[in-house]
């Protein structure tokens, strides 16, 4: 159960003063989260105007924000419904227009009648060597002065939102914000000068100054680290409750592991060896394995999946690895057919393409024990899908499956172990806020051979070049892949721009040109990915990350329109999918004139490294936590108060305190462990929680 401390700011957004049923969804839209008050206090202002600035009218600079004393003199209505409506204002220095648009006569007597002394505050601008401010944004009688706000936080708006309703609706749900009981850490606190949580959300919703706002500022970094410890001290719950569900051990006789080393035409990486080392060493004990292997592309993560899948089957159980599409699952297991055959299990692919008596004969024998392996995708979690004797999950590609469907496949088997895997290298501090839970594995090698790919970065004005380039490229037997710009949250315009290229360069290729976008079905964006993983199409045109992991030897080129639209992780993810071959392989990053010094820093780094896992550190640097790999596609958390290329030092300090606070106070039963339940349900962390005794 939610503290009762906690509950006016867990009511609806609607219940907030103003919020109707016009006003209510844009501006849930606009705080996000799940349309609690306690959103609103989340939606924090990003500036202010600063209206202490008091001269005279003459005195008054071009462009800036003022605050003057006047006396109204005049109305001037427009002589037609085009013209503005102009008031006539002065003080002892000199006179001030007062201009407004589509402005109504008989409001604008009221709120400004002639011979009342006014205080207006809004910026002033001089227009034919006469001072004007059009649409001031405060108007009251001097009695009335302290009305108008000396510095006004200034909040991120949508359309039908305006700075006055978001204000109000901030505080609003301030005025629900209790005062809470302190669980940080006293001595950091001290250390620190943090205020407590009601001062410091207070002071960030009514700053004195922008200063205040900044990411560095001691207000803002106390709620920072309020976020990360809530984000920590969930994920070492959730471990430790884990840790305590009971495993079974592991440890196999080696003899299909020999097997299928003896028919690699080479050798493991030592990065493989070592994670097989953590993989075998978790395996081998009672309790249950949580393991995350980070590998960059082409690391060899498939090899390291199967080897401790053997370890299962060795020991007379039975392994699933289940990978995100289709077209991957199947690849996986045309990669490991051979090495089966050739060491002797018996392995499997299942998919929602099977159907009928094929697969009704596929699951009787999973069933009954007579397969191994099991390869397949979201199929796996069907109700009728029932094995024998599961003993260990590998899932691929974590980021596209959520927890829940993790635990869904470990729950059927006993006892399941569980190996995740990621080919997407994530910065520490991100990986610290995701995969907290789990122990983690890298592989930082590339199998030996694999040729270092050439990446060019080139002005869009070369395109005629590029294409002449690929026409040798394709007479020569390789493929192309190429992406089209990418325009964020705007599906329709990429995939225009994909269309257009697409037909563009049918006109120079014909038909051995193919197109995969967003809008297609799976089934459709498989079958044109089979031609060309085949013989009918030598070039492809995508809008969308190309799938991660699908192996195409032959593809030997990748262009990428607009380059400086994409992140850096996702340039590596795309040039990724070359250089699988024993040929040598060219990226070429396409850009258009002027780039930002982040878009040329990006693509420079691009240009000199191919290390996945620096580039992601890179990556956090130029664009921030909630940027990169974009949170939503990589299933990433989303900070609403933290941003982790600035505040890595305090989730480094929120780890150690979380993991203090979990071998000291398990259950959260001390009074700062009582404080801390109310953290938790604060930043909706309700389900760590739940793994505690009642307190």
């Amino acid at each position: 159960m939610r503290p009762y401390i906690l509950n006016p700011l867990f009511t609806s957004l609607d219940s907030l003063p103003g919020l109707g049923k016009r006003l209510g969804p844009l501006y849930t839209r606009l705080v996000g989260g799940n349309g609690h008050v306690v959103d609103a206090l989340w939606h924090l202002p990003n500036g202010v105007i600063d209206r202490r600035f008091c001269p005279s009218v003459a005195n008054a600079p071009d462009g800036v924000v003022a605050t003057v004393t006047v006396e109204i003199e005049a109305h001037f209505p427009p002589s037609s419904s085009k013209g503005p409506y102009r008031v006539r204002c002065r003080d002892r220095s000199g006179f001030l227009t007062l201009t407004y648009f589509h402005g109504r006569r008989d409001y604008l007597e009221a709120l400004l009648p002639v011979g009342q002394t006014m205080v207006v505050s809004g910026k002033i601008e001089v227009f034919n060597s006469e001072r004007q401010m059009t649409h001031p944004d405060h108007v009251v009688p001097v009695a009335r002065r302290a009305e108008v706000e000396i510095v006004e936080p200034i909040y991120p708006l949508t359309a039908g939102i305006t700075q006055k309703v978001a204000t109000k609706l901030a505080r609003a749900a301030l005025a629900l914000a209790p005062e809470l009981p302190e669980w940080l850490d006293g001595p950091l606190k001290a250390r620190r000068d943090w205020p407590d949580w009601r001062t410091a959300i207070a002071t960030l919703h009514a700053p004195h100054d922008d200063g205040e706002l900044t990411a560095f500022s001691p207000i803002r970094q106390r709620l920072a680290y309020d976020e990360l410890l809530a984000n920590q001290l969930a994920l070492l719950l959730v471990r430790r409750s884990n840790r305590h569900q009971a495993g079974r051990v592991l440890e196999g006789d080696g003899r299909l592991r020999d097997a299928v080393a003896a028919a690699l035409p080479f050798q493991l990486t030592g990065a493989q060896q070592r994670a097989l080392a953590e993989i075998y060493a978790d395996m081998a004990k009672p309790d249950r394995m949580l393991r995350l292997v980070q590998g960059d592309v082409g690391s060899g993560k498939t090899m390291v999946a199967l080897m401790a899948m053997l370890v299962a089957v060795e020991s007379g159980a039975q392994a699933a690895l289940m990978a995100p599409t289709e077209i991957l699952a199947r690849q996986h297991a045309e990669t490991l057919a051979p090495l089966a055959e050739a060491a002797g299990f018996r392995l499997a692919v299942l998919t929602g393409r099977d159907k009928g008596k094929a697969r009704q004969a596929l699951l009787d024998r999973l069933a009954a024990g007579e397969i191994d392996i099991l390869v397949g995708t979201h199929a796996l979690f069907q109700a009728d899908v029932q094995f024998h004797d599961l003993a260990l999950a590998v899932i691929d590609e974590q980021h596209r499956f959520g927890v829940f469907q993790r635990l869904e496949l470990a729950a059927k088997g006993r006892n399941t172990d569980v190996l995740v895997m990621t080919a997407t290298p994530i910065p520490r501090t991100l990986a610290l806020t995701q995969y907290g839970d789990m122990d983690a594995s890298k592989l930082d090698e590339k199998p030996p051979g694999r040729k270092p790919v050439d990446t060019r970065v080139l002005p869009n004005s070369r395109m005629d070049d590029v294409v002449a380039g690929l026409a040798r490229t394709v007479a020569s037997g390789s493929k192309v892949y190429w992406v089209c710009p990418l325009v964020e949250e705007s599906e329709l315009i990429d995939l225009a721009a994909a269309e257009e290229r697409y037909q563009y360069l049918q006109q120079v290729f014909g038909d051995r040109v193919g197109l995969i976008h967003g809008k297609m079905a799976a089934q459709d964006k498989d079958l044109v990915m089979e031609r060309f993983v085949g013989d009918q199409l030598d070039m492809l045109v995508a809008t969308t990350v190309i799938e991660v992991g699908v192996n195409v030897p032959a593809a030997t080129v990748m262009v990428i329109e607009h380059a400086e639209r994409f992140g850096l992780a996702q340039l590596h993810q795309l040039r990724g999918r070359i250089g699988r071959g024993d040929k040598a392989s060219t990226c070429l990053l396409l850009y258009v004139h002027p780039l930002s010094e982040t878009a040329k820093a990006r693509l420079e780094i691009m240009r000199q490294s191919e290390d996945g896992f620096l580039i992601a550190e890179e990556d956090l640097r130029l664009r921030g936590g909630g940027e990169v790999l974009g949170t939503r596609q990589s299933g990433l958390p989303e900070f609403r108060l933290a941003d982790l290329a600035v505040h890595g030092d305090l989730l480094a300090i929120a780890r150690k305190d979380a993991a203090l606070i979990v071998e000291q106070d398990p259950d959260l039963e001390s009074p700062r462990g009582q404080a801390l339940r109310v953290l938790l349900y604060l930043f909706e962390r309700d389900s760590a929680v739940k793994t505690l005794r009642s307190g």
